[in-house]
């Protein structure tokens, strides 16, 4: 139906002309397009799997006139200024499918596009790990405890146009050297944290009172010789510690430890490849736990003039769907890449070794 535009001072219309004034033409196309003045107060919809573009000409709009894009199409459709055009846009003029916007012509050469909808927040997956503990010391056939592995915590959430403060936990130092009469314990992880936390590990119990227990945590350390009781873990992030039978292995975040030896970590692929996070501190060895996997370290076992192993720092992970954060700029300080890297599957991600912020604008 063609509606008389512009009206003139005593124009009359017909009922179904007043009708088409609310039922646009939809102008569907199967190819990039380059605008036509016919397009003026239509709905042009892209409609291709592959990637498309709509070109604005110059001198063919006037100031006032309107053209509704929509992209129907899998493909992405580009909104592009033809030559000696500018399209002024708050977002992104790369339009992914069923997404579309207003283009307003301000003059013959100037246009400025309003995406609907605009992109304003992002919806993001997170892994975090804690601290591990560190492990306890033993000496004269005492045996230590090890250090309960880092909580390990993953989850997701929407987040806006904000910086966001991500923490990376450290690990516990191991307990002090050993004397024939027994050694101290090791020291809690701290905690990492990004719109969520999860725990730093308990410390592995030293040995010599016959009583020393291990620390709770994101997983409980393990605990002394010969009665000790495994320090508790977080329920959801990790597991308890051993009770000490010659020395208690620390908690794991994939199961729970047994007498000596650390319990199990968890395996996960959000960088794109599988990497086994949190697992607990053997009661004997004093290694320290691995540096960003949030383990814990081990127990000096009953070896006089030895220290228990420190506790491995943790990390953050934090990915999102590259085609979620169209129109978005993210970006991160303290990672380890300044631009997202590539997880596979779609994902974008940053990987924090230590603390720093992720950006979104």
């Amino acid at each position: 139906m063609t509606v008389p535009y512009p009206f003139t001072s005593g124009q009359t219309l017909t009922a179904a002309q007043m009708n088409a004034l609310s039922e646009l033409t939809i102008n569907d196309k199967t190819d990039s397009h380059t605008l036509v003045a016919g397009d003026a107060g239509e709905y042009v919809i892209m409609n291709k799997a592959t990637s498309t573009t709509i070109t604005v000409p110059n001198n063919v709009f006037t100031a006032s006139q309107i053209v509704r894009i929509v992209n129907k199409g899998a493909g992405v459709c580009t909104v592009t200024a033809g030559a000696g055009v500018t399209v002024n846009v708050n977002g992104s003029l790369a339009l992914s499918q069923h997404g579309g916007g207003t283009l307003l012509c301000l003059s013959a050469s100037t246009f400025t596009f309003f995406p609907y909808g605009s992109v304003s927040t992002l919806s993001v997956e997170f892994l975090l790990v804690g601290g591990g503990g560190g492990g306890g010391a033993g000496g004269g056939f005492l045996a230590s405890g090890g250090g309960g592995a880092g909580g390990f915590v993953t989850g997701s959430g929407i987040i806006g146009k904000d910086t966001y403060t991500v923490k990376v936990g450290g690990g516990g130092a191991g307990g002090g050297t050993s004397t024939a009469s027994g050694g101290p314990s090791g020291n809690n992880g701290t905690a990492s944290s990004f719109i969520s936390s999860a725990n730093g590990g308990g410390y592995g119990a030293g040995a010599g009172n016959f009583t020393s227990n291990g620390g709770s945590g994101g997983s409980g350390g393990g605990g002394g010789f010969d009665s000790g009781a495994g320090g508790v873990g977080v329920s959801g992030e990790g597991n308890n510690g051993a009770s000490a039978a010659q020395g208690g292995g620390g908690g794991g975040s994939g199961a729970a430890s047994t007498s000596g030896t650390g319990g199990t970590g968890t395996a996960n692929s959000f960088t794109g490849s599988s990497i086994t996070y949190a697992a607990g501190g053997n009661a004997s060895g004093g290694a320290a736990g691995t540096t960003n996997r949030g383990n814990g370290g081990q127990g000096s076992g009953s070896i006089t003039g030895t220290t228990g192993g420190a506790g491995g720092s943790g990390q953050v992970v934090i990915r999102y769907l590259t085609a979620d954060a169209s129109g978005l700029t993210v970006s991160a300080s303290g990672a380890t890449s300044a631009t997202p890297l590539d997880a596979g599957g779609g994902y974008s991600y940053f990987e924090f070794n230590g603390s720093g912020s992720l950006t979104v604008a």
